[in-house]
């Protein structure tokens, strides 16, 4: 479980690379630290209740099942505060978004950002491609569409004009 977790906590670290634009929050991280931090406590655990039970030690034993009560407490604490406050987080994060894709431009290095993260996600916008339409960058194109980031992988001549909706 040690092992699992901490290439969760590794994967999530590398992953965020890609979207540190739009997490500009410095406790982005915090939940991946500490699930790295949980695997190191856990596998320290898990020897514990290992050499307890090699020794046959009721004190041993006693402890291993203290520390195991005290993670399960944690967890579902934690669990609690994260269905608590995942508004919150939906909020920011969506605010953060609508931010950085008014900086979009097309060349700067928050436009190759947005652009990632609509292909690679297949979407367009924060909510949708309407999204595009309150944007410094929409508006000073003038040609009344979004960033081909938005186009469809598999459409063929997608200019992203907003009157080829089916292929955005």
């Amino acid at each position: 479980a040690a092992a699992g977790l901490s290439y969760v906590g590794a994967y999530v670290i590398n992953t965020y690379k890609s979207y540190d634009n739009f997490l500009q929050d410095k406790y982005a991280l915090l939940p991946a630290v500490i699930i790295i931090c949980v695997a190191v406590v856990m596998f320290i655990i898990g020897l514990i209740g290992c050499c307890a039970t090699f020794r046959e030690s009721r004190v041993g034993l006693g402890l291993f099942l203290a520390i195991i009560l005290l993670i399960f407490i944690a967890e579902v604490s934690a669990f609690v505060l994260g269905f608590v406050y995942r508004e919150k987080v939906k909020t920011d994060v969506q605010g953060t978004m609508r931010s950085v894709f008014e900086k979009y431009d097309g060349k700067n290095p928050e436009s190759t950002v947005v652009d990632y993260l609509q292909e690679q996600l297949h979407c367009c916008g924060v909510k949708n491609y309407s999204d595009w339409t309150t944007t410094q960058w929409f508006n000073s194109t003038g040609n009344n569409s979004v960033p081909q980031s938005c186009c469809q992988q598999d459409a063929k001549n997608c200019t992203g004009h907003l009157d080829q909706l089916q292929k955005l």
